[in-house]
């Protein structure tokens, strides 16, 4: 990254240090005196002045011409520096600032242009941010982006105002071990939708942490940090729509926030965290009466089950650490009058297991031994798996989030990876099991992450082909994952009823249900070192859950199932200091549940659907060189993305929420009287379209980045440039147009280089938001495009600074990085008291614009891939 000087590595190009302007001195000049202290004689006065009459005129010349020429210099040397805003507006919509609530940074810059002799205008914060879809807010579809971004579609104001609340504003310093615990009391306003805004300042070194926020002892929200730079150092708003939990916002709470940090002479920066909450109305589809069909989603549940370690009580974080901890509980209690019920499962890997994704085969964790040091095994997958009372009844194929100390350090500045300060759950419907868990008898969910172990299987030497070998699911994986759930449950009206039905079918996990493939070999040089290992990993999985349920409403088949595949192919070359990791995850999950017949009344009866696709495309290559000095060089090129089809009754929000009046033009009317489940419009729509398909949301982030330390640790350097694309929009029946929605809501695209915004392009659909919008129906939008043109220069060692320093025993590629500080004080902190293990990371790529997103390439060999990214041997 670029780094200037100290204090300025966040500052605008164009508020970076001006060339000092030379002044002419005008001291008159001194009074010549003789040896008595007397004035000298009329004569040499004479001469004196004879000489000055001559040398003025030439002095002011001379003086006059310095002046122009530097000002001429300062001026051209701004000009090369200029940034040009060009805005384009294709619909008359209003556009104001963040509604909730507008950023300002401290130092911004009044419009008037500074004086030319201003020698060091001061530096301002450095605004991060997540590239994500608008949320809804009392102003209607907002986004939050980096500094003068904010967008606001223009939107009618609810009939009842808003109210906000301030949940917490503390100082994260020394505070593992130390959350964060307040009191919660509802609002006095009336509301059916929650907002709330994280805006966190911080300055210093300082590693990314991880966050968790619970209610009670229901985790809410997993977030993590960005890492910060020298004064004045960054800021990141980020706003996350929690409605879902209204179940739990509308009574009490103990609030507790976890965001474990550590402070010494080395890591400087503390996080300034301030969290609101908006409580407001809207009239969106789904927060009353929904059958879940198309875009609409179901209402928030009736109730909220924690599956945690329930530290409440003790003022404690109820996060399960694996493989530590027995991630179970027994639930005495279970509602029997329930008619639907889903799991939710947060889930990620931390120390050891952030980078589970890049780990090898467990027969080749000491292949690399005498060069490179052991690597992480139990290959590079990962399953999160839910169980009730022993039997599977859902599992997760987890996004590989990568923190803002990922991989390499130059990237997260100012754009951050996917998901990184939202972490999502995924959701997995149990309404099946509901004959067993309304049976007045204990269950005991509990959930486990596996990994893969190949059995028995050598690589082979002196070889380039690849030897097949069998693996099997593990029970266990290395430490840390940071695992916990939660049940939504929806209640009949009648709270003595009691639901029955037929216990579930279950397909079982074993063949033709579960298929695992793994291929490896290892090529040695001519001296038998090994030099390269190249391996491949497939894993195929699906599962069907299938019941009758008895519920007030009547009797139904419900019908839980996934289908999931994973393909990896995996390089490691120079001994063990290059990587290459190639992968693709592929899921769709669906429930469906038939309408109720024979009921006895109430409501509940409707038929719905839920259906989520996903796809999670990663390309890493790293490349590590470390001299006998120690000092290191890393580079690294990443192509990352995500694509995620939500349609149907979601428990969480889908982002169509945020365009609730451009989607309610047109719709049909009609809640069923009786039926809590009844339609409240036919679909949503967007000027006629129906959103039968639900919700598209398609990103990709490509960048590279260097990184280079000095052996004592002490001096680092860094330079990043990323590019980053996101599409979201309505599907209509005739699906998309191409890879991107065929009703378009929301887009950006937007690049980075070496911590300053670029190109900045986003389009936003007018209309919408609060229950109403002047636009509603439109399918205009705004478009505004920042374009940024200056000059980069590679910054000189030492000048930034980055909370990294090498892994104790050694390392390459991503597991260079692992370690530096999770949740778990155990591996937060290394063998000197206070001093953190390792260090932090980062992510990003410009691969060739040609080069197929992730997955497999078919076709395609590693010397191809290295050749594409300019990395080639």
């Amino acid at each position: 990254m670029n780094t200037v000087e100290d204090g300025e590595a966040a500052a605008p190009l164009l508020e970076r240090r001006r060339p000092e302007m030379p002044e002419l001195e005008k001291t008159p000049p001194e009074q010549k005196q003789n040896d008595a202290g007397r004035p000298a004689g009329r004569d040499c006065s004479s001469s004196a002045r004879r000489t000055l009459s001559l040398l003025l005129p030439v002095l002011f010349v001379l003086g006059l011409f310095l002046v122009v020429a530097a000002r001429g210099r300062a001026a051209c040397w701004a000009a090369s520096r200029t940034t040009t805003t060009t805005t384009t507006t294709k619909t008359s919509a209003s556009i104001s600032t963040s509604a909730v609530p507008p950023r300002v940074s401290p130092s911004k810059r009044d419009d008037a242009p500074a004086a030319v002799n201003t020698s060091k205008p001061a530096p301002t914060v450095l605004e991060c941010f997540q590239v994500a879809q608008p949320v809804l807010t009392p102003q209607g579809p907002t986004t939050t982006t980096n500094n003068s971004h904010g967008r606001t579609a223009e939107a009618s104001t609810p009939d009842t105002a808003p109210c906000t609340v301030i949940l917490m504003d503390h100082i994260f310093a020394n505070s593992y071990g130390a959350p964060f615990v307040g009191e919660y009391a509802p609002p006095s306003c009336s509301f059916n939708r929650v907002v709330m805004n994280f805006t966190v300042v911080s300055e210093g070194r300082q590693f990314d942490r991880l966050a968790l926020m619970y209610l009670n002892d229901t985790e809410v929200w997993r977030t993590s940090t960005a890492e910060p730079v020298v004064p004045p150092g960054i800021r990141w708003v980020y706003l996350k729509d929690m409605t879902p939990y209204l179940a739990l916002w509308r009574a009490p709470q103990k609030i507790i926030f976890d965001l474990g940090n550590l402070i010494n002479d080395k890591y400087t920066g503390s996080f300034n965290a301030t969290l609101t909450a908006t409580f407001f109305t809207a009239d969106v589809d789904g927060d009353s009466d929904s059958d879940g069909n198309g875009g609409a989603p179901f209402p928030p549940s009736d109730l909220i089950i924690p599956i945690s370690a329930r530290q409440s009580a003790v003022n404690g974080v109820s996060q399960f650490t694996l493989p530590k901890d027995n991630a179970t509980n027994t639930l005495t209690a279970f509602p029997r009058n329930a008619r639907r019920a889903v799991f939710s499962v947060s889930a990620n890997g931390q120390a050891d297991e952030e980078f589970w994704w890049s780990n090898v085969l467990q027969s080749d964790v000491l292949a690399f031994n005498a060069t490179a040091g052991p690597f992480t095994g139990l290959s590079p997958f990962r399953e999160v798996q839910v169980y009730l009372d022993g039997q599977l009844v859902g599992v997760q194929w987890p996004f590989p989030v990568i923190f803002t100390g990922g991989v390499v350090p130059g990237l997260h500045r100012p754009i951050v990876g996917a998901d990184v300060f939202d972490l999502r759950e995924h959701e997995i419907d149990v309404t099946p099991w509901l004959p067993l868990l309304c049976d007045g008898r204990p269950h005991t969910f509990s959930i486990q992450v596996a990994g893969l172990d190949d059995v028995g299987g050598s690589s082979m030497s002196m070889s380039s082909s690849n030897s097949a070998s069998t693996a099997t699911l593990t029970k266990t994986v290395a430490a840390s994952w940071y695992v916990t759930g939660k049940i939504f449950v929806w209640l009949d009206d009648d709270p003595d009823a009691i639901t029955t039905g037929t216990p579930p079918a279950v397909s079982s996990s074993s063949s033709p249900s579960l298929s695992i493939g793994v291929t490896h070999s290892v090529l040695t040089n001519a001296t038998g070192a090994n030099e390269t290992l190249q391996y491949t990993v497939s894993v195929a999985r699906s599962l069907t859950v299938e019941g009758v349920v008895h519920s007030q409403a009547g009797s139904r088949t419900v019908t839980w199932s996934q289908t999931l595949s994973y393909a990896n192919q995996g390089l490691v070359t120079s001994f063990g200091f290059d990587q290459i990791n190639n992968f693709t995850i592929h899921g769709q999950d669906r429930a469906v549940a038939a309408a109720t017949t024979g009921g006895g009344g109430g409501g509940g009866g409707a038929p719905y659907t839920y259906t989520a696709a996903y796809d999670f495309p990663l390309f890493c290559n790293t490349t590590t060189n470390i001299t006998a000095q120690g000092n290191m060089t890393l580079w690294a090129a990443l192509d990352q993305g995500l694509t995620l089809q939500v349609a149907g009754a979601a428990v969480f929000p889908t982002g169509l929420e945020a365009f609730t009046a451009a989607v309610a033009a047109g719709s049909a009317a009609g809640t069923a009287k009786g039926n809590k489940d009844a339609p409240s419009s036919a679909s949503k729509t967007e000027g006629g379209r129906r959103f039968t398909g639900g919700s598209l949301l398609r990103t990709r982030m490509r960048g590279t980045a260097s990184f280079t330390q000095t052996g004592d640790g002490k001096n680092s350097s860094g330079f990043g440039s990323s590019h980053q694309v996101l599409h979201f929009g309505g599907l209509s029946g005739a699906g998309m147009l191409g890879q991107t929605p065929d009703i378009p809501l929301y887009t950006r695209n937007v690049s980075a280089v070496n911590q300053t915004i670029v190109f900045d392009e986003e389009m936003l659909a007018a209309g919408g938001g609060g229950g109403g919008g002047t636009n509603a129906g439109s399918s205009s939008s705004t478009t505004t495009t920042t374009t940024v043109t200056t000059a980069v220069a590679r910054p000189p060692p030492g000048d930034d600074v980055y909370a990294q320093a090498p892994l104790h025993g050694g390392g390459t590629g991503p597991r260079l990085f692992m370690g530096r500080g999770g949740a778990d004080p155990a591996v937060a902190v290394g063998a000197d008291a206070g001093t953190p293990s390792v260090a932090g990371n980062v992510q990003g790529a410009v691969p060739n614009e040609q080069m197929p997103m992730g997955g497999v390439l078919p076709g395609s060999s590693f010397l191809q891939l290295r050749r594409a990214y300019g990395q080639a041997e």
